[in-house]
């Protein structure tokens, strides 16, 4: 996919986990991978091997490495001090899930992006899916008229077990993650289809069953939670998503506008793309109703191998043509800022008994000034007067039971940080 005879892109990837990945599929998009860094030094090492990197595990050194950008796949809500660092050393930044911890974050990385010349991608991967990338082809083109109203559906359940292994350490981000938080793969295919941004929110959320309290985990968050978004452009959008931990294991999303709808299948194939129009809205020579399987729009082999449906090879392709081109992508800075700020305001809705909070418009410096020293954060390291609780039952302690059960999950797959 990368032109010929263009001047290779190196590339190295923070957080050898899910930068494995990343630093495979750049060689498909005419990056060259150089380095990766993860402070499990082990899993950071293996990774070097196999892909002839070079392994660090201090983030001041892996800095020095000579490159031209980085992928940050480190923990969910620790991105935004370090994609600060490589934009102020003019390196390029791709930022996976949240682009900011905090409100006050998010100002600050919204100006280190504008004093940058760097490009900043925000690498949310599920609008890159072939059924959401068609809907977007199909809005756009103007098939349903204006969206007034849209769903973004995202259900993650997993097991107990699983939640341990996916969380290793009493201090990992999973254990104390709000279930507003993890909004972005509900939200942002809603955003990428229409072009619309979120102005306020309002939410509710559902905890934890006494049954599901006692499962031999120690996560302190709820199950699930709501979220209903006032657009820009006055519509609303409803999302089932934060990661939530509901029975039925599965994205979805639908689109009902002022002249049909469309939303991805829920039953059959889930890669099917359904489009509705009533008889008085029906298009010259169109169908009341057709059902389909779209195809990627590039790429269609590449995309298929990579994971997340595809989406973590647009992505990189998306971030490699923005670095191409010198220009800031789709998924830049204030649109990813957004996403995230939505997750934060949405906590503070829930714990209000669902009381609308405004999202602020971080590419507006009077907006987002208000928000400049707003640190409000559930994460251990910030614990203190006026922080809140990850659940909307107050603080929760797992018990000696569940915390063995946990080490003994973190010990079998090699942990030997905290816990």
């Amino acid at each position: 996919m990368a032109r010929r005879n263009a001047k290779p892109i190196r590339v190295g990837v923070f957080g050898a986990w899910r930068g494995a990945g990343f630093a495979q599929l750049a060689l498909n998009v005419g990056m060259t991978p150089v380095a990766v860094c993860d402070q499990w030094e082990s899993r950071a090492q293996q990774v070097a091997e196999r892909l002839e990197l070079t392994a660090y595990s201090d983030f001041d050194k892996f800095l020095e490495h000579e490159m031209d950008a980085v992928v940050l796949c480190n923990y969910f809500h620790e991105h935004a001090p370090y994609a600060i660092r490589c934009l102020e050393a003019g390196l390029h930044v791709m930022s996976e899930t949240a682009a900011c911890k905090t409100l006050g974050e998010g100002v600050e990385l919204a100006r280190a992006a504008e004093r940058s010349k760097a490009v900043y991608f925000f690498a949310e991967n599920y609008p890159f899916f072939a059924t959401n990338q068609e809907m977007r082809r199909l809005y756009q083109a103007g098939e349903i008229g204006e969206c007034r109203f849209a769903e973004g559906e995202y259900v993650h359940p997993v097991t107990a077990a699983e939640s341990n292994r996916l969380a290793p350490g009493l201090s990992h981000w999973r254990n104390w993650l709000p279930v507003t938080y993890y909004c972005t793969h509900a939200l942002a295919p809603l955003m990428y289809v229409t072009d619309f941004m979120p102005l306020a929110v309002n939410a509710q959320a559902i905890p934890r069953t006494p049954e599901q309290l006692a499962e031999p985990q120690v996560r302190r968050n709820d199950i699930s939670c709501y979220m209903m978004l006032r657009m820009d452009s006055e519509a609303v959008f409803g999302l089932n998503g934060g990661c939530n931990g509901l029975s039925g294991h599965g994205n979805w999303y639908r689109f009902q506008g002022t002249r049909g709808l469309m939303e991805t299948s829920r039953v059959g194939h889930m890669g099917q793309v359904r489009v509705v129009h009533e008889p008085f809205n029906l298009p010259e020579g169109g169908s009341r109703e057709r059902i389909y399987t779209p195809e990627f729009p590039v790429a269609k082999e590449l995309a298929a191998r990579a994971g997340h449906g595809g989406g973590d090879f647009f992505v990189m392709y998306h971030f490699a043509q923005a670095i191409r081109k010198r220009e800031q992508p789709w998924f830049n800075v204030y649109r990813g800022l957004a996403m995230s700020a939505a997750g934060i305001q949405a906590w503070r809705s829930a714990l209000d008994n669902g009381t609308a909070y405004p999202i602020p418009d971080f590419s507006d410096e009077a907006a987002r000034a208000l928000y400049e020293k707003d640190q409000w954060s559930p994460y251990p390291e910030d614990a203190g007067p006026g922080q809140p609780p990850v659940s909307v039952k107050g603080k929760i302690e797992p018990t000696r039971t569940q915390r063995a059960a946990a080490r003994k999950a973190w010990k079998e797959m090699g942990w030997t940080g905290e816990g």
